[in-house]
């Protein structure tokens, strides 16, 4: 069943708003070999794992809300383990798998329902969700009851260094702009960009960006609701072709740089070392890359055909680990992450815009100019923004292994569109028949 929130969101909107999600950066990754059955002590002191993703200014601020926390309860300390997205879920998953994950840790909500059916996620009775919006909480409800708490909210777009496009001449892209425009945009950029500048990333087999495609055209969901293969033929087979030419025209970087890329790592984010021009981002990512190079992005939103390519979507989710030893402290902190308004001036809006709508009041007053450009973004996408769904339970792999695998052997040249298309819909009848 599809999430339908735009309208609530809308409501919370009125309230207040802020988008500074800082997704998918590099940081130091906190190694930890303890166990969460090991982290409590006869003396009532309590040390609770936790795991998250996101960029510098996540982990600076979540690492301030820690202390904080600590602060107001001595007996509890933490165990941070925090780094970019690459490799986040694998790390996780492995150590869910041998029952040795943090006690709380940061989902996707893409994520949650393949979590909770496999058992790794606990059930949140501690939690006071009074003033977050139902259809919001959905995403981490099951049979009427909490497994997994949303963070913020979002929207998605595209972010562009303007500079660089204003010097080759070109005109900067306006809310409302098509797919047909962006693709036309790049062909008048053919042999104007220094060497070593790109257009944009090469998106032919990312599984984001064509779905913002897809969408667009109609099309609906790659995978639909009730677990079956949805992607269009004559649409994906478009739009990889579409990419092929990008490549030939050199407006996309070579497969290997292309793969280099990370999102917030100063030196390997390809737009950050003026590489490429387009890449595509959440609202609230603007804030991060603005303190990578002050002043020198702008956001539009995600291009539309048919219909609007972006959408609204919850951020990321909390879960709690069902081996924790910790449980009811987990819980207790995960209630005061949520609901407190001294912490929230601290987390700001790095997780999305807030779920509670007191606390989306509350900070209203502190928003940086950042944060209001991210706010522009989702007002333009709010109005007709596609519905976000997080889609059949058991695709994960699908979206993070297949399609990515898919995606490499297209970048490589290894794959014709026709012949990506059918490795997608092979590798998809696993996952409609279990």
């Amino acid at each position: 069943m599809k999430i339908k929130w735009k309208r609530s969101l809308a409501v919370m909107m009125t309230v207040a708003l802020s988008v500074t999600l800082a997704a998918c950066g590099g940081s130091k990754d906190k190694e930890t070999d303890t166990a969460s059955a090991d982290s409590s002590s006869s003396d009532g002191k309590v040390k609770l794992r936790i795991m998250w993703w996101g960029s510098q200014p996540r982990h600076e601020a979540t690492l301030k809300a820690l202390e904080l926390y600590t602060k107001n309860n001595p007996n509890v300390t933490f165990e941070p383990e925090y780094s970019g997205m690459d490799g986040y879920l694998d790390k996780l998953s492995t150590q869910a798998a041998a029952k040795n994950a943090p006690d709380i840790y940061q989902l996707d909500p893409g994520w949650v329902s393949d979590w909770q059916k496999r058992g790794q996620l606990a059930e949140l009775t501690g939690v006071d969700v009074s003033k977050v919006d139902p259809k919001v909480l959905s995403i981490g409800q099951f049979d009427g009851k909490n497994y997994a708490v949303p963070l913020g909210s979002v929207a998605y777009g595209m972010i562009y260094d303007k500079a660089s496009l204003e010097k080759a001449g070109a005109t900067a892209p306006q809310n409302g702009w098509t797919w047909d425009d962006f693709f036309a945009l790049a062909d008048s950029l053919k042999g104007k960009l220094p060497q070593g500048q790109y257009f944009t990333k090469d998106y032919a087999g990312d599984y984001f960006a064509y779905s913002a495609y897809q969408y667009a055209a109609g099309k609906g969901t790659v995978v639909t609701d009730d677990g079956k293969f949805n992607i269009d033929h004559d649409t994906f087979v478009a739009w990889t072709t579409k990419f092929e030419q990008l490549r030939k025209d050199g407006l996309v970087p070579p497969a290997d740089l292309n793969a280099s890329d990370k999102e917030f790592d100063p030196t390997a984010d390809l737009m950050v070392a003026g590489k490429i021009l387009f890449r595509l981002s959440f609202s609230n990512n603007y804030a991060s890359w603005d303190s990578l190079n002050p002043g020198a992005y702008a956001l539009v939103t995600m291009p539309r055909a048919a219909e609007a390519g972006g959408w609204l979507k919850p951020s990321m989710f909390f879960g709690i680990s069902p081996n924790s030893k910790n449980a009811e402290e987990a819980q207790k902190f995960v209630n005061w992450f949520l609901n407190d308004s001294e912490v929230a001036q601290i987390l700001g809006t790095h997780r999305g815009m807030p779920v509670n709508t007191d606390i989306a009041a509350s900070i209203v007053d502190s928003l940086s100019d950042a944060d209001k450009i991210g706010l522009e973004l989702l007002n333009a996408t709010l109005p007709d923004g596609q519905t976000y769904t997080t889609g059949a339970p058991g695709w994960t792999n699908f979206i993070d292994k297949d399609f990515a695998l898919v995606r490499d052997e297209l970048s490589f040249g290894r794959v014709t569109p026709e012949e990506a298309f059918n490795k997608l819909k092979s590798a998809a009848e696993e996952y409609e028949n279990q």
